[in-house]
């Protein structure tokens, strides 16, 4: 007979668990979460969603991966095959010193600045917290599946913290695959243009609870001392079970002191995500830096009904947490703050800031961590990243296992995909001077095979997506075609 425990579970948290779980009676919603081993129990505690679980005390292995392939299950890789190299000889300032103000997608940067990914994998990051997904969809209320769609849309750029490496562009036709079958989804992604660059991906839940796709033309301009990236694009998520849609785009991303100084990130603008059937919207505020860097990665913003009655607000930070409180709990609050009823922590100001004209821009001290509400619930936390994280271009866990690939993967990919790409693996293997030829071959090969296309008037083929209108938005998108997982590979182009 198993010990029996009562173990509290906070689906904010992540959901995924060391032990195997058995339940006494049947599961009101056996997709919450899909990652455990077993079963919720029927007993629940309102909505804060605690739930009696019985326990054996028999620990399991850690949730296998079945990485971008049907070869079965295995564990993910917990490293990279060669560490991260110094990119302090490198001077990027002689390339971008005529570019300022100019958009850079068709600017060759040496690949000391790259990261060994290409953005399309840097799209699948968006997956890292899946399990809010699988969380909305099986809230009864749709005031609650707002909450985890928000917290999802904040959560799906957090990797970005610290990440100053800039991914490979994909080459015109170039796939992406990813199966993880312990996180419930499945995905898919081809870079569809190469002038303007589109990306465009499609995911779905392996217990058929959501569709999430879109697709992403990012600008990138040069400012002098920072590049900034407007994710253009629309996001689109579907409920499959409550028949909703959300849609979003995501907040401008600015890397500064491109050219001397320590590199350091933010993110700014405001976030709008539609429930096209209900008509309830979150809007959210992620702040810029501000002066000092008071507003540094914070996060701020509301959901409202159809009438734009506010309903719940949210806060935080992109790069640690998000919280939230209802609005009347909120308001009492702040008119107690204002009286002085919470005294709040005085901020150090920095009197040794530099000018704004100095060369580069100080890299801001983050504040005190999120002030938490008394009565507010935890909606989302990122993730621990791996111990070696700074050796490793800052990659999270789920990050480190996106390019790897094993012995006979090859035969189950098609000949698209990035992780066939040889300027990509040979950056992660250590080998730079190979990185860089096979990366010019790569780029000399695609402009010989556009020079071919414009001599016979022929125009590239997608393979799996085709263009079309955004069914919620009516906005131009990039759908998914369909069959990629049938593997019928057979027609595509050799671009490597």
């Amino acid at each position: 007979m198993p010990e029996v425990w009562q173990l509290p579970w906070d689906p904010a948290g992540d959901p995924r668990s060391l032990w195997a779980v058995q339940a006494e009676g049947p599961c009101p919603a056996p997709t919450c979460p899909p990652a455990l081993g077993g079963n919720q129990s029927a007993a629940t505690e309102g909505q804060d969603c605690r739930v009696v679980f019985v326990v054996t005390a028999t620990p399991r292995r850690p949730s296998r991966v079945l990485c971008g392939s049907p070869l079965g299950p295995r564990d993910p890789r917990t490293s990279l095959p060669a560490p991260m190299f110094s990119r302090s000889d490198f001077s990027v300032w002689t390339i971008l010193k005529k570019c300022v103000g100019l958009e850079l997608s068709k600017i060759t940067m040496p690949i000391a600045f790259n990261e060994p990914l290409s953005f399309l994998q840097r799209i699948t990051e968006y997956m890292e917290h899946v399990y809010l997904i699988h969380r909305a969809s099986c809230q009864p209320q749709p005031l609650e599946r707002m909450q985890s769609v928000a917290a999802f849309a904040v959560s799906a750029v957090a990797s970005q913290w610290e990440r100053t490496g800039k991914p490979f562009n994909p080459l015109l036709g170039e796939t992406y695959e990813l199966i993880r079958e312990d996180l419930g989804f499945r995905f898919i992604s081809e870079q569809v243009s190469h002038h303007p660059p589109i990306s465009a991906f499609h995911s779905e839940g392996l217990n058929h609870d959501f569709l999430f796709h879109g697709s992403i033309y990012p600008k990138l301009k040069f400012w002098g001392k920072s590049v900034e990236a407007e994710p253009r694009g629309t996001i689109t998520l579907e409920l499959l079970k409550h028949n909703e849609a959300y849609t979003w785009t995501n907040p401008t991303c600015c890397v500064h002191n491109v050219i001397i100084g320590q590199l350091w990130i933010e993110q700014y603008g405001m976030v709008e995500i539609l429930n096209h059937r209900t008509g309830h919207k979150c809007v959210l505020h992620f702040k810029p830096c501000g002066l000092f860097g008071k507003e540094l990665h914070r996060v701020e913003g509301h959901i409202q009904d159809k009438n734009k009655k506010k309903l719940f607000m949210i806060y935080g930070k992109w790069t640690e947490c998000l919280w939230g409180i209802d609005h009347a709990s909120y308001e009492s609050f702040k008119k107690q703050e204002r009286r002085g009823d919470h005294l709040r922590k005085a901020k150090p100001e920095d009197s040794s800031r530099k000018a704004e004209s100095d060369v580069a821009d100080d890299v801001p001290v983050a504040q005190e961590t999120v002030q938490v509400i008394p009565g507010s619930k935890l909606l989302w936390r990122i993730n621990t990243r791996p111990p070696n994280s700074a050796q490793m271009y800052n990659f999270t866990s789920f990050t480190v296992s996106l390019n790897e690939l094993e012995t006979g993967m090859e035969k189950t990919l098609p000949p698209t995909d990035c992780r066939l790409r040889p300027d990509i693996r040979g950056m992660e293997n250590g080998d730079m001077d190979l990185a860089s030829q096979e990366k010019e071959r790569l780029e000399e090969k695609q402009r010989e095979a556009r020079r071919e296309r414009a001599k016979e008037a022929a125009e590239w083929q997608t393979r799996w997506f085709y263009p079309g209108n955004n069914p919620y938005t009516g906005t131009p998108d990039w759908l998914y075609a369909g069959d990629y997982f049938e593997r019928n590979f057979s027609d595509c182009p050799d671009i490597y």
